[in-house]
């Protein structure tokens, strides 16, 4: 007799066995319990070529990602050609303000027997209506607004970076006294604050100066402030803290990596904004005064003799369209690395 306990594991083992098969009792066949595609898979790993371009599982991400990144190195490699020609035009600008008075010394001589004289050899633009060296004063005029435009970034970048990371460190009421200062300057337009330091100093340049750069260190704060306290709020900086490393240390290896795209950013439309405000000044016959050299004031003193003279108008506006364009090309480009590398990473 069998054992009922054998027979029993027996009958179990043979249900087990049979429960795959059909309801006439026929074994499914290999095809049936192959997953989908295997023979496919199969007939394209035997055929030669890179696994990339068949039908390799996984090799959909990779082939995506290599297309990416070679997208992406097309577009740097496209940008740099744009990054390139925006420097070159910021290049010859600046040589033309620093080297101009070399070749033409005194912007404010005049000579009133050479009344709108026409552009030649030793005068490539010519003379205004009083005789004076239109290159030479187109020159001074570049230079005088780029550096003003530098100084007046360089200061507000520093006084809103010092401030926005005070206010993101310390927190309290130090933070509420510089948030309540940004306010109040940020509701007032850029051009009236400049006016204003510009109307209690009649225009001087020191007025413009410290005029544009109040107008300018609110952004720098705001910007400062909020990027600081996503940093100092990281794990990292409190195990920092921990390890007492100190403050110079939190600035070296957390604070200034994050900061510094921005405030590259923000500093190169600054400059922008700020060569802009000077020649909107002087052109409305607020800010720098004659004899001074300046874009603004140059185009409205030629715009009287734009029939007998146009190119005394036509040039300071060639030189404000190539800075400003200039700067535009840096950072349009730099913003379009960072989106094509975005994507190729993804």
């Amino acid at each position: 007799m069998t054992d009922p306990n054998g027979s029993g594991g027996t009958s179990g083992t043979r249900n087990l066995g049979t429960s795959s098969s059909d309801a006439h009792g026929r074994e499914p066949s290999t095809a049936q319990v192959r997953p989908a595609g295997a023979a496919e898979h199969e007939a394209l790993q035997e055929q030669p070529g890179p696994r990339l371009l068949q039908g390799d599982p996984g090799s959909l991400g990779r082939a995506g990602w290599w297309t990416g990144l070679g997208r992406g190195r097309r577009a740097t490699r496209g940008g740099s050609r744009a990054e390139r020609a925006a420097l070159s035009v910021l290049g010859v600008v600046v040589l033309f303000a620093l080297l101009g008075p070399l070749v033409w010394p005194d912007p404010a001589a005049q000579d009133l027997t050479r009344f709108l004289e026409r552009p030649s050899l030793s005068e490539p633009l010519g003379r205004d209506h009083l005789g004076r060296s239109v290159a030479a004063r187109l020159a001074s005029a570049t230079r005088l607004s780029l550096l003003l435009a530098v100084l007046c970034v360089a200061t507000a970048a520093a006084a809103g970076t010092v401030a926005g990371v005070l206010a993101a460190w310390r927190g309290g009421w130090i933070d509420a006294a510089l948030r309540g200062a940004s306010e109040v300057l940020i509701a007032l337009p850029l051009l009236l604050v400049v006016l204003m330091f510009s109307a209690m100093a009649s225009g001087g340049s020191w007025t413009l100066y410290v005029g544009l750069a109040l107008a300018q260190w609110v952004e720098y704060f705001r910007v400062v402030r909020a990027r600081s306290a996503l940093v100092l709020g990281a794990p990292a900086v409190e195990a920092a803290g921990l390890l007492q490393l100190g403050h110079a240390h939190l600035w070296r290896r957390h604070l200034w990596p994050e900061l510094r795209p921005l405030l590259l950013t923000l500093a190169t439309f600054g400059v922008g904004t700020s060569i802009l405000a000077l020649s909107t000044l002087g052109f409305v016959g607020v800010g720098l005064q004659p004899p001074t050299a300046e874009l603004g004031l140059m185009v409205t003193e030629a715009f009287p003799y734009w029939s007998e003279a146009p190119w005394m108008s036509l040039a300071p506006v060639i030189v404000l369209t190539a800075v400003l364009l200039g700067l535009l090309g840096l950072r349009s480009q730099d913003g379009t690395d960072r989106v094509d590398g975005t994507q190729g990473a993804r």
